[in-house]
């Protein structure tokens, strides 16, 4: 974050927040599961502040697989609860947010049909990984037959289907040609996860006039009447009171508590990593699925095609929350050995790689279980000391079950405040997903309509789903100038300023663009973005520079790519 010679300006937001003074909950931590509790609870009409020391969805939120699944490898650990929760709430959010959360076809290689039969029972039992030992086909079939049993909704999930190695290759002639089956299930993945979490965020705000969110706002300690914050834009500290705190941090869950005055030892996150690579050949040998293994190390792995590039992931490694997290070349070198096994005769190599990421997963102390077994759900701590306010932390959380864990937080906070539910998000569409086009006919209908069936208008689109309509509204409303071809305008980028509080270039790179992912994020495009902020954000040419500077720094240092910032200052 910078704010070099740039006059200190308090946000309107967080001037607002200050001079209130008070609010009923305050919670800390806007990734997914923070912005769900928060939209839930502001849906009950509960005075809710939430905040971030960083952006909105840049944690372990912006660090996923970008897949919304219902855990099929859950099973082997025994956590039917977990599966089931989490195949309701996929196919609740199919429906609720079709404008991001996609069917995903998913198909596993499968080289053997007995092996892992005396293994897998000992791994449900004690939980620990032992020697690595493949999950054959009989195992398999019964893994997909339990999960069909869940994951259906009424017959509009298709079952799973298995073939053998003349079919399969016949479907996916790139396949390593020495396996026997492959087994083919449908999951679900989310297009872009940060904006899914900002329309959620949104659509909070918008429930309750009591709800505000502010990111770069941090918690630095907790008294006997709320909690002490620090707007990290300005440096100015201010106290909120509140009733109830909820701690939503993810890994940093304990490092949170420490802050507030608490030594907590619940979390115990493992880091996960992912490359994406621009390889036509790779895209084109997936035929549009996912493919999901389970690589030579026991580790469950995916090759998927998103966005016209191939992600590949992931891994569990054990993490250290108060580090960076950084996908190592180690990291990148098992990646390309995964390829090397499904797809043998496809080359791979680091010049094709476009953007990397690593992130902490937010999971619970679990001493010497096996990463790969440690659970994925989640429970709820209660705290309360020296008549401070009560603190609720959140240990675990996925991706899949945001929504549900929202609202089970939710009701830990409203019973907290002796307070009734009055309204429930099942079943509540998200932001753009409201009077989504369902097809490929009504979908070009509705460009025409509300945005022109232009490249720009389906940039908008797929960014924004039907909420691209209020957008290229206030687009419409005002001189407009495109800063980087169709992807994104200066129009554009005011209303991400005003309607989703960007305060930096990174925040339009990494989270309300897709830019970083494909690989577009060039020297052009971040010097053409930091100039079209600075009139909106008051900056002067020591910040634009300062901006890029540090916009090359995040590119290089997290995610692997290099800038040429000599380009800006010419």
């Amino acid at each position: 974050m910078s704010t070099a010679n740039t006059a200190l300006v308090e946000r309107e937001s967080v001037r607002l927040a200050r001079e209130s003074g008070r609010t009923g909950v305050v919670i800390i931590g806007a990734g997914i599961n923070g912005i769900s509790t928060f939209r839930d609870l502001a849906m009950q009409g509960i005075d809710v502040l939430l905040v971030d020391r960083e952006d909105f969805a840049s944690g372990a939120t912006a660090a996923s697989s970008h897949m919304i699944h219902g855990g099929i490898r859950y099973l082997e650990n025994g956590e039917f609860r977990l599966v089931k929760e989490s195949v309701q709430e996929r196919n609740g959010l199919l429906k609720i947010a079709p404008h991001y959360v996609k069917p995903l076809e998913t198909t596993i290689p499968i080289y053997s049909t007995f092996s892992g039969v005396f293994a897998a029972p000992l791994r449900f039992l004690t939980h620990k990984q032992g020697k690595p030992q493949e999950r054959g086909a009989f195992l398999i079939k019964i893994g997909l037959m339990l999960y069909d049993t869940f994951s259906r909704d009424g017959g509009s999930v298709p079952r799973h289907r298995f073939v053998g190695r003349k079919k399969s290759l016949q479907q996916l002639p790139k396949l390593d040609r020495e396996i026997k089956y492959t087994a083919t299930y449908y999951d679900a993945s989310v297009h872009d996860p940060e904006r899914l979490a900002l329309d959620v965020l949104r659509d909070g705000e918008a429930a309750h006039s009591g709800a505000r969110a502010l990111n770069y706002v941090e918690a630095i300690g907790l008294d006997d009447g709320g909690v002490h914050l620090r707007d990290r834009e300005t440096g100015i500290d201010f106290h909120i009171a509140a009733d109830v705190i909820v701690n939503a941090s993810g890994p940093w869950t304990d490092l949170t508590n420490e802050a507030l005055g608490t030594d907590t030892a619940f979390m115990g996150g493992t880091k996960g990593s992912h490359i994406v690579l621009d390889h036509p050949e790779l895209l084109d040998a997936t035929g549009g699925r996912e493919i999901f293994f389970e690589h030579s190390d026991g580790r469950i792995v995916l090759i998927y095609p998103l966005k016209g590039r191939v992600l590949v992931g992931t891994t569990d490694l054990e993490a250290d929350p108060r580090q960076p997290a950084r996908c190592t070349e180690e990291e990148v070198d098992y990646f390309f050995d995964l390829i090397g096994h499904v797809f043998p005769t496809i080359a791979v190599d680091r010049s094709q790689i476009v953007y990397r990421y690593s992130g902490i997963r937010p999971l619970p102390h679990h001493d010497d279980t096996a990463p790969g077994f440690v659970s994925r759900d989640y429970r709820i701590e209660r705290r309360e000391k020296d008549g401070s306010p009560t603190v609720f932390s959140l240990v675990g959380g996925k991706w899949t079950t945001f929504r549900a864990l929202g609202e089970n937080l939710a009701d830990h906070v409203l019973t907290e405040l002796g307070r009734q539910r009055v309204a429930s998000t099942v079943g509540v569409r998200i932001g753009g997903g409201n009077g989504y086009p369902r097809t490929p006919r009504r979908r070009m209908e509705w460009l025409r309509q509300n945005v022109g069936d232009t490249e720009r208008g389906r940039t908008l689109f797929v960014r924004y789903g039907t909420r691209a309509a209020e957008v290229a509204a206030f687009i419409d409303d005002g001189d407009d100038t495109q800063i980087v071809g169709d992807a994104l305008s200066t129009r554009e980028l005011a209303w991400m300023v005003e309607r989703e509080q960007v305060r930096h270039v990174a925040d339009v790179i990494f989270r309300r663009t897709s830019l970083a992912f494909t690989g577009d994020a060039d020297a052009a495009a971040v010097q053409a973005i930091a100039e079209a902020l600075a009139p909106l954000l008051g900056w002067d040419a020591a910040r634009i520079e300062s901006e890029i500077e540090d916009m090359s720094t995040q590119l290089r240092d997290a995610h692997g790519v290099d800038i040429d910032v000599s380009v800006t200052s010419a």
